[in-house]
C-alpha cells in the first residue's frame, strides 16, 4: 500500500489546473480504489472533457457521511517558484508542490485510509466525492449534488476537507462574481463629443460598486463572526481601450460580492445593474449607441451550520481541534447545505498557503487528517 506522503506526490505531479481536462486525475483516483475494490461512479460534465467522482464504502442504502474535496488546482507560474510546481519536493517536514495544501493532501489522506474503512465493514457508509473546476466558482460539485439521491441515501452530513488547520468551520460567505462588458463608440480622441468613451461609462459603474460597498460597511447588516464583519464588494479586473489618442469602443471589468449568511449574493449584484439600467436607458434615450452586457462567472451560497448542531460537535471530536464561528473565504459546503445535506469545513494545513507559490503542506499534517479519518471511522461504527 502507498503512504499518504506517495499518494499525494502522485495527485501532485497530475496538473489538474482548473478548466483543463482531468481525466488523468480521475482515472488515479479510480485505479486507486479499484486496486481495494471500491467501486467508482464517473460523472462526465457538460464540458466533455472534465467530470466528478463518487464512490461508496459501506452500505449506499443506509444514511452515511460524505468527505468532500476538489481535484482541480489554480495555475502554477513559475516565477516565485524555487522547485517544479508539479513535483513534489520534500524539505524537512514540509512538502511543497501546486496543491499540497489546496486541496490535494485532504484527497490523499481520505486515499491511504481506504483501507481502514473498507477494514472496519461499517454499518454506515462513508461517501468519497471528488469535484472539478471548485476554482472557478464550485462548478463541478453541482452537478454532482444533484446526482445525490441516485447514490445514496440522504446523507447525514458532509466534511469539505479545505485547509483549516483541522479546526472545523462552521460559517463562510457565499460569493457572486460577474463581468460586465460597456460598449461605447469609437472615435478620434479629438472629437470625442463624436463618440461614446466606454471606459468613462464603466467608471461609473465601478463608482457604483465603490459606494455600495461604502453604504454596506456603514449600514450593515453585520455579522460580527466573521472579518470584515459585513458584505464585501470590490473590482478585481479592469480592460479597455486600445489607445490614448483613440475613444475607446469597450471596456470590461469583473466584480465581486462577498455576502454574509442571511443576504443573497446576487442581491449584493442588484443596485449596479439598476444603476446600469438606468445609465444607458438615458443615453439611449439621447440616440447614443451604448449598451451594457453582463453574466455571472461564478456563484455559491454562504454556509451557516448552527452551533448545536450534531455535525459542529462530531467534526469536533474527529479532528481533536475547536470549532471557528466562521471564515470569510468560500467552499462548497454551502452548495450542500443548500441541497439538504448539512456541511462543516474541516481539513489539514494552512488556507494562508494556497495559490501561492512554494504552496505546501507538512508531513505532521497529513497524518492529522488521516487520523482525522479514521476517528471519524470509528464514530460511524458505533
Amino acid at each position: 500500500m502507498k503512504s499518504v506522503e506517495e499518494i499525494l506526490a502522485d495527485l501532485v505531479a497530475i496538473p489538474s489546473v482548473c478548466r483543463t481536462p482531468n481525466g488523468a486525475i480521475v482515472d488515479y483516483v479510480r485505479a486507486h480504489l479499484a486496486e481495494h475494490g471500491v467501486a467508482v461512479t464517473v460523472l462526465p460534465g457538460p464540458e466533455g472533457d472534465r467530470a466528478n467522482l463518487f464512490a461508496t464504502i459501506g452500505p449506499a442504502e443506509v444514511p452515511g457521511m460524505v468527505l468532500s474535496a476538489h481535484l482541480d488546482v489554480v495555475p502554477a507560474a513559475p516565477e516565485g517558484w524555487t522547485g517544479h510546481p508539479f513535483a513534489l519536493r520534500r524539505d524537512g517536514d514540509r512538502l511543497f508542490g501546486r496543491g499540497a495544501v489546496d486541496m490535494k493532501g485532504f484527497v490523499a489522506c481520505v486515499l491511504a485510509a481506504v483501507p481502514a474503512i473498507i477494514a472496519a465493514r461499517l454499518p454506515r457508509p462513508v461517501h468519497i466525492a471528488l469535484s472539478y473546476d471548485e476554482e472557478v466558482g464550485c462548478v463541478g460539485v453541482r452537478h454532482m449534488i444533484g446526482r445525490l439521491p441516485q447514490l445514496c441515501a440522504p446523507p447525514l452530513g458532509c466534511i469539505v476537507g479545505e485547509p483549516t488547520g483541522l479546526s472545523p468551520v462552521l460559517r463562510h460567505k457565499g460569493k457572486i462574481a460577474r463581468r460586465v462588458r460597456v460598449r461605447g463608440r469609437a472615435g478620434h480622441s479629438s472629437r470625442p463629443d463624436l463618440a461614446d468613451n466606454a471606459i468613462h461609462l464603466a467608471a461609473e459603474l465601478m463608482l457604483k460598486v465603490r459606494d455600495e460597498a461604502r453604504r454596506i460597511e456603514a449600514e450593515g447588516p453585520f455579522d460580527d463572526r466573521f472579518a470584515p464583519p459585513v458584505s464585501t464588494l470590490q473590482v478585481g479586473v479592469v480592460n479597455g481601450g486600445t489607445g490614448v489618442n483613440i475613444v475607446p469602443a469597450e471596456c470590461v471589468f469583473d466584480l465581486e460580492a462577498r455576502a454574509i449568511p442571511g443576504t443573497d449574493p446576487a442581491d449584493l449584484w442588484r443596485p449596479i445593474a439598476e444603476c446600469a439600467e438606468s445609465r444607458i436607458a438615458a443615453l439611449q434615450a439621447e440616440g447614443r449607441p451604448v449598451a451594457v452586457e453582463s453574466e455571472t462567472l461564478s456563484l455559491y451560497p454562504a454556509l451557516d451550520l448552527a452551533d448545536d448542531h450534531p455535525l459542529a460537535a462530531l467534526a469536533e471530536a474527529v479532528s481533536g481541534k475547536k470549532r471557528q464561528a466562521a471564515v470569510s473565504f468560500g467552499t462548497e459546503a454551502g452548495l450542500y447545505q443548500q441541497a439538504g445535506v448539512p456541511a462543516v469545513v474541516c481539513g489539514p494545513g494552512d488556507i494562508d498557503r494556497a495559490h501561492k507559490p512554494d504552496e505546501f503542506i507538512t508531513r505532521a499534517e497529513l497524518a492529522s487528517g488521516v487520523a482525522m479519518v479514521e476517528r471519524l471511522v470509528v464514530r460511524l461504527s458505533l
